[in-house]
């Protein structure tokens, strides 16, 4: 089986590419390496790829069309299609918006254009975002709820995204899966996300900042939980496109990660308070029934268990 995966030197990308080759997959691992975060983080999980002899690499972005183009036609043999690379995060969609725009909708668009031409596709499977669900006060989020008021522009591009992919599905009878992920934590992670930079702040004695007190309640999901969660989606493709939560079933405020964080290190935070950040929505919570029924979907990782993991692994990796 030959599977193309884009984003391969992300966080998700870089376990889910690893999951693919131990399962016997060639990949086609694709990534722009970009600097929205330090890349040589991204360039230590790319080492790690390349010991394997089924992965080959290319260094292009997905927004190319005439690269993606030539990728189609250099790899027809592409069975699978696991379509990771984005640009994430909230807030920066309120600095750099055009950025999001030409990785999250163009590039999402060059990708489909890329699965329309591949004669023998099984399956898209395509990241998507807990932020679609935007300011919904019921919870948990379930797949039936209505989308259409997103927070922030990253929540904008990625909807747009999954609007996108039924449309292609449909138009040019291909399968095609999106994933909504909530807020993906462990070894490997990204260094802007809250877990990160507590741990950082915490065993650096530097300040660290906590917004609306941190009252925001996110639904942590531990990435062995989604990598399986994106093995089996990969195995079930629909008759046309479908959507799935991949999370935890469980939320816990910012205020209680911090202090779980202050317990394993040691450490007392040295906390600077700030409000709401725009774009912020005040809690994420994962209704998985769809998953669990149709994918065999089920999170075995609490966060007091994958914390301690990912911690360890900041240890040894940043040697403190």
């Amino acid at each position: 089986m030959t599977t193309l995966v884009t984003g391969c030197s992300g966080f998700i990308g870089f376990h889910v590419t690893y999951a693919l080759l131990s399962a016997g997959h060639r990949i086609i691992g694709v990534d722009n390496l970009n600097r929205y975060y330090d890349p040589t983080l991204k360039e230590h999980r790319l080492a790690l790829l390349k010991e394997s002899t089924g992965f080959t690499f290319h260094r292009l972005d997905i927004a190319d069309r005439g690269k993606m183009h030539d990728l189609a036609k250099l790899y027809p043999d592409i069975d699978y299609v696991v379509h990771l690379a984005a640009q994430a995060g909230v807030r920066y969609s309120l600095e750099e918006p055009y950025t999001y725009i030409d990785s999250n909708i163009t590039g999402q668009l060059c990708v489909l254009e890329l699965c329309r031409h591949l004669p023998g596709l099984r399956h898209l499977v395509y990241a998507s975002s807990s932020s679609v669900y935007g300011h919904n006060e019921k919870v948990p989020f379930s797949e039936t709820d209505r989308v259409d008021a997103p927070a922030s522009l990253y929540a904008v591009t990625k909807r747009a995204g999954e609007l996108m992919a039924e449309n292609y599905s449909r138009l040019f009878s291909f399968p095609a899966t999106g994933l909504r992920f909530f807020t993906v934590y462990g070894p490997w992670g990204r260094p802007d996300m809250a877990y990160f930079i507590f741990t950082r702040a915490l065993l650096e004695g530097t300040a660290l900042t906590l917004t609306h007190g941190g009252q925001q309640e996110r639904d942590f999901t531990y990435i062995d939980d989604i990598v399986a969660g994106v093995m089996s989606a990969l195995e079930r493709p629909p008759k046309r496109h479908a959507l799935y939560n991949l999370g935890n079933h469980h939320c816990i405020s910012l205020r209680k990660l911090l202090s779980t964080l202050e317990t394993l290190t040691g450490r007392q935070a040295v906390i600077k308070e700030a409000p709401l950040p725009a774009g912020d929505v005040p809690r994420t919570f994962a209704d998985i029934t769809r998953a669990s029924q149709q994918l065999g979907y089920h999170p075995r990782t609490s966060l007091e268990e994958g914390l301690p993991h990912f911690l360890n692994w900041y240890r040894e990796y940043y040697q403190v």
